[in-house]
Parts: C-alpha cells; sequence; structure tokens
C-alpha cells in the first residue's frame, strides 16, 4: 500500500459515535486490492474494525473470480475487518448490504434495493432491467483451532471467524459508459443532479453499520433480516438461480436465518441456495 491520503475527517465524525468501532479509517491513493490488504491485516493479528479505503485499485475482485474495475476517484472503494461469532458468519454481508443501501439514502435522497446475494441495484420498469449501483464481496478465514478449520464440521458456537466484507458503490463514472455496462450498471451521479462525497458517504454507511453489526454480534439477527425483506429487489421475482453446472428457475420466497434464499422452483419443489449466482427474470 502507498501513502496514506487525508481521510481524518472520517475518524473524526465516527469516533465517540453510532460508528466508532469503524473509526479506524485508512484511506490509500492506490491499492492492489483492498480486501487482500484487509485479510493480510487479519492474519497479522490486527483487530477487528479497521476500514481500508482506496481511491482505486488495480487488481480489485468481484465474487467468482471476476475482476471489479472502476475509473479512479470514481466510486467508493472499501473492505472491512471484522471478527464476528460463528452464528451469524453469514449475516455480516448482508449488514454491510443494508447499512450500504440506508447511507445512500441519507446521503443522495434515493433508496437503491438490494439483490441476493450481494448487490445494491437501482430498479428498473418494464423495459428497464435493474442496475448494479455498489457490489459486495466477503471473504472469510477460520483460525486453524476453530472447529469448522478441520473439515465441514459446524463451528462452535464460541468460534470467531475473520470476515473481509469489501464494498464498491458506483458515485460519478462517465455518462457514456461502455456498451457492456451502459445496460447492467449504474452510478449515483448517473441518478442524482447534487454532488455526492465519498467520505459523506463513507460516515453515513460506517455510522449504520455500528449499530447494526452490535446488534447482529449479540445475538439478534431478527431486525437485520427484516430490514433486508423490505429492501429487497429479489423477493417475490422470479428469478434464475446459476449454480455453474446447472440453473434453477422459479420464484424466490424468503431467506433463512442464515441469509439464505429460499426459492420455489417451477418443478414444484422448494430450495434453498447458500450460494449461487440469481438472474432477476422478466
Amino acid at each position: 500500500m502507498v501513502t496514506c491520503v487525508p481521510g481524518g475527517r472520517a475518524r473524526s465524525a465516527l469516533a465517540g459515535g453510532p460508528g466508532a468501532r469503524f473509526a479506524d479509517v485508512r484511506w490509500v491513493d492506490q491499492t492492489g486490492s483492498t480486501n487482500a490488504d484487509a485479510m493480510e491485516l487479519a492474519r497479522q493479528g490486527e483487530r477487528e474494525g479497521i476500514v481500508l479505503v482506496a481511491d482505486h485499485q488495480t487488481a480489485g475482485r468481484g465474487r467468482a473470480g471476476r475482476t471489479w474495475t472502476a475509473p479512479p476517484e470514481a466510486g467508493l472503494l472499501l473492505s472491512i475487518l471484522l471478527r464476528p461469532p460463528a452464528p451469524v458468519v453469514d449475516l455480516a454481508t448482508m449488514a454491510v448490504a443494508v447499512s450500504a443501501a440506508a447511507a445512500v439514502s441519507s446521503v443522495a435522497g434515493i433508496s437503491p434495493r438490494l439483490k441476493w446475494p450481494n448487490d445494491l441495484v437501482w430498479p428498473g420498469d418494464g423495459s428497464v432491467p435493474d442496475r448494479k449501483l455498489a457490489g459486495i464481496l466477503a471473504e472469510a478465514d477460520w483460525p486453524a483451532a476453530a472447529s469448522v478449520s478441520a473439515g465441514w464440521k459446524a463451528p462452535a458456537a464460541h468460534d470467531r471467524a475473520v470476515v473481509v466484507v469489501g464494498i464498491g458503490i458506483n458515485v460519478t463514472w462517465p455518462d457514456d459508459l461502455p456498451d457492456d455496462l451502459a445496460d447492467i450498471a449504474v452510478a449515483l451521479n448517473h441518478i442524482v443532479s447534487t454532488e455526492v462525497d465519498r467520505e459523506d458517504l463513507l460516515i453515513a454507511l460506517l455510522t449504520e453499520l455500528g449499530p447494526r453489526y452490535d446488534a447482529l454480534v449479540a445475538g439478534d439477527r431478527d431486525a437485520l433480516l427484516n430490514e433486508w425483506r423490505a429492501a429487497s429487489a429479489t423477493l417475490g421475482r422470479h428469478v434464475r438461480v446459476d449454480l455453474g453446472r446447472d440453473d434453477v428457475e422459479g420464484t424466490a420466497v424468503d431467506v433463512t436465518d442464515e441469509g439464505h434464499l429460499v426459492v420455489d422452483t417451477l418443478d414444484g419443489s422448494r430450495r434453498v441456495f447458500a450460494v449461487g449466482d440469481v438472474v432477476h427474470l422478466r
């Protein structure tokens, strides 16, 4: 990582407030991947709550090995180092997604929807599809002493995992997006006329995340799940779940207590998906 650039306003605004757990903001102008950097800090024993922000990533990652690219200073790109207890590990991504949507609402005055498992989308209509406003990638690392590290055995309730949650929110992108992005991506400046400050958005996101994560660590998952359901762009939709070797179509009807997607399939069965890429069908 390179020399830090100013991020002190976020640190000052978060200290002593609802987002104080995440006041250790480290902002750089460029790095390879904030997720990779945060995971390395975790392996060095750094504490929970560190937030790494970069103006530009040269090796940003998305789901399934995809790359994540954005013009320099065009998005809010960050990763958050968490150490949640085992029972709520799967909901860490959901907490960040709900908090990011609330932050966009408070700073930009619009309400994006949540696409399972990890996107913020701006809803379309009959002629325009939902477009991606933000993507989230969570990566977990169980300690060697955890029961889950020896295989697929369920972790003990006292086990804690390292979870790095990265998010990239498109803030100020060119109006003329490339053809391969124009129909699937959108930035805040395409939706609202007022300029959105990335640091204001960061402060809002971490302020929103603080109480939600505190409640989650304390074992309260119901409030978070209900918030996600209320903002979901996926529930009630005809969807296709891409699993790699086969696809499943049906209606998304709910999420489980672990945040897994419940689908009533076309063959009349009900299936639960912990992973998979979801396509909203029209």
